[in-house]
């Protein structure tokens, strides 16, 4: 099943299969190190609307919501 990162639980991982945008939001994530076929992790999701954290590659990111919700992710089962 494929979702977006910010409809992902604490705790959850998946593997990134698509990132939804122009090339400016492209290649800003792909800068961090945020790329098709790389597995990510959530770590927490801020309440109020706050950032999301994941973990990929062993690095921690923090993402706004918008970004978060152009990573498309397959669920690891």
């Amino acid at each position: 099943m494929i979702v977006a990162v910010i409809e992902l639980q604490e705790g959850k991982n998946g593997t990134i299969t698509e990132i939804r945008g122009g090339c400016g939001v492209q290649n800003q994530l792909r800068s961090i190190g945020i790329r098709e076929s790389k597995d990510i992790f959530v770590v927490t999701r801020h309440p109020f609307r706050g950032p999301v954290v994941v973990r990929i590659d062993g690095k921690m990111i923090s993402l706004g919501r918008g970004l978060a919700s152009r990573i498309m992710v397959e669920l690891a089962d």
